[in-house]
């Protein structure tokens, strides 16, 4: 039996057979050099081809339109732009005037260059995006080479995708009866596989290395997604263990169900609100079949991740309307756009800053560009009437950038009164508490937001001077460094002082061994990937808030060692498993 190790983005226990699914490479492209006289032969053929291409992208969305959301169905349709954009045909044709070579060879240029320009971003986000360009290239190729790709809605067997990627369309289409599970040796978290995965609840791990030369079609496969491992070819002791194990687990997730219309509530009667973080509105559904209250923290910045889709005030908009019509009148916190740092979009971004994470990045970008922020600020704002909406601004170090952001919005505001398009004068404001300074003055802060929320990732890091994406120190980054905790308390004192909630959307809230201690230092509201409500909330129903506040004094004097001794210690955990 070999492990292997990679990254989990969607939980769960899945055991089956490998198909290895290698289709989305093409032959050897050919390359020959053309007269003048062929030009025009060649533009009728690549228009033909992409004229097919995109008949084929129609053809899915048709086929598959009852079983897509609307964020999904905008994937297709983004490459479909893509095909039809007339700068992309405007590349194709001048690369075919200049270099006098085959179309095949033009358009595989073409694409490549467009991709590379893509991968060079330091934005992981953003590099991933290239893969809707591969995506199109490769459907005109396919038309030009005459290559039959097969579908994975095609899918009449129970399996388990190896693959090295998964391209958006191959995830949208494929048969979701059959596919038990993803593997593939690209992608993060925020990737479309990752978030596709969550959305259908399929078991997924991603960056494994070389996995497609370790496993082969018909191997077993045990995936075990809560600890990003895959084992193949386990023995048939070891087949059994895991079989228990995922009897166990769904069996613990179908007890965690009965959670679902159940308050968040302590023993002694205290009651707290947990909502989910999301990316893209498909992501909705997940959230309420797992019990949220609201969207606590919606990442506008993935509406400016796609290429071939611009996030323009009306996409914005559209984009916003459909979540708060989801949701009805549940809440949802709509975080302005948080670029720069780790997060560069070249279109938008000057990516030659020679320290990002201290530099131009959220709030201050936005500021700094008046008139896009207000773009964003409208588009919320026109959204509002169709649900419960909320606007959170990101990175906030001081009053100075408060006042400023706020200014802004009373001029959208006013834009939007000019323009008789309705919004709800009710809608509230709040600040992500994210830096040592923002914590230090939260009573400050609050005093002029109707909500602070602490983004515990960011706080660590700056309040550590450990950055968590770094790995030669990301064990410094530790959320439970009595600094830290102390922040946290500080600026729910502070929020509470104003009477003013405080809530937390960092990882730290999803963490189950985490929820008492927070309980414990006074925090409202706890949002979170949506999977991950049903254990907090089980938590928080199994202890006593005075229990919590006794724990948290007892940490608040600790030194880190005792800390995480504490948090992982038999009466911490008991409460977990």
């Amino acid at each position: 039996m070999k492990k292997l190790t990679g990254l989990s983005v969607s939980r769960g226990i899945s055991i089956g057979s490998a198909l290895l699914y290698l289709d989305n490479e093409l032959p050897e492209v050919p390359r020959r050099d053309i007269q003048n006289t062929e030009i025009n032969d060649e533009l009728l053929r690549f228009n033909k081809a992409a004229e097919d291409a995109g008949l084929e992208i129609k053809a899915l969305m048709e086929r598959a339109k009852d079983e897509m959301s609307k964020e999904q169905s905008d994937i297709l349709f983004a490459q479909l732009m893509m095909i039809e954009d007339v700068d992309f045909h405007d590349q194709i044709n001048q690369k075919l005037n200049e270099s006098l070579e085959n179309i095949e060879w033009v358009v595989f240029d073409t694409s490549r260059s467009i991709m590379q320009r893509m991968l060079s971003s330091p934005d992981p986000y953003f590099r991933e995006r290239a893969l809707d360009i591969k995506d199109v290239s490769n459907r005109i190729m396919g038309k030009l080479l005459s290559v039959k790709k097969t579908s994975l809605a095609d899918l009449d067997r129970d399996v388990i995708l190896v693959a090295v990627d998964l391209l958006p369309s191959d995830v949208l289409v494929m048969n979701r009866n059959h596919v038990k599970g993803i593997v593939t040796e690209m992608g993060s978290r925020t990737s479309h596989t990752a978030i596709l995965a969550r959305a259908f609840n399929i078991p997924a791990v991603l960056g494994l290395p070389f996995a497609s030369n370790e496993i082969k079609t018909g191997d077993m496969l045990v995936i075990n997604a809560n600890d990003g491992e895959v084992f193949v070819d386990p023995g048939e002791i070891d087949l059994k263990y895991w079989e228990e194990q995922r009897t166990a687990y769904l069996a613990e997730m179908e007890r965690y169900s009965l959670y679902k219309d159940l308050p968040a509530i302590t023993r002694d009667g205290h009651r707290v609100t947990l909502k989910a973080n999301i990316e893209l509105p498909e992501e909705v559904g997940s959230a309420l079949e797992y019990g949220s209250e609201g969207i606590g923290l919606y990442r506008s910045e993935f509406l400016f991740l796609n290429p071939g889709q611009i996030a323009d005030e009306e996409a914005q908009f559209r984009s916003y309307s459909q979540v708060m019509e989801e949701m009805g009148e549940l809440p949802v916190t709509i975080r302005t756009v948080d670029i720069g740092g780790d997060k560069v979009l070249p279109d938008l971004y000057d990516a030659s800053e020679k320290n990002p994470l201290l530099g131009w990045r959220a709030i201050r970008f936005s500021l700094s560009r008046p008139d896009f922020f207000k773009t964003q600020l409208r588009a919320i704002l026109r959204s509002s009437v169709k649900g419960n909406a909320k606007i959170m601004f990101p990175l906030v170090s001081g009053m100075e950038e408060l006042e400023d952001a706020l200014a802004l919005l009373d001029e959208a505001k006013a834009e939007c009164k000019k323009k008789q398009q309705p919004y709800r004068e009710d809608i509230e404001v709040g600040i992500m508490i994210e830096v040592p300074s923002a914590a230090m003055i939260a009573d400050i802060l609050a005093g002029k937001s109707d909500f602070v929320s602490i983004g515990t990732n960011d706080l660590t890091q700056y309040t550590l001077a450990a950055d968590r994406g770094n790995e030669k120190v990301n064990d410094l980054a530790d959320p439970l460094h009595p600094a830290i905790l102390r922040l946290i308390k500080q600026t729910i004192e502070g929020a509470h002082s104003r009477g003013v909630k405080a809530c937390m959307c960092g990882e730290m809230a999803g963490d189950p061994k985490m929820t008492p201690l927070l309980l414990g230092l006074g925090l409202d509201e706890f949002s979170m990937t949506a999977s991950s409500i049903p254990l907090v909330k089980k938590v928080i129903r199994t202890v006593e808030l005075t229990a919590c506040h006794d724990l948290a004094k007892k940490l608040l004097r600790g030194h880190s060692y005792i800390i995480n001794n504490a948090v992982n210690s038999a009466w911490m955990t008991k409460y977990v498993f």
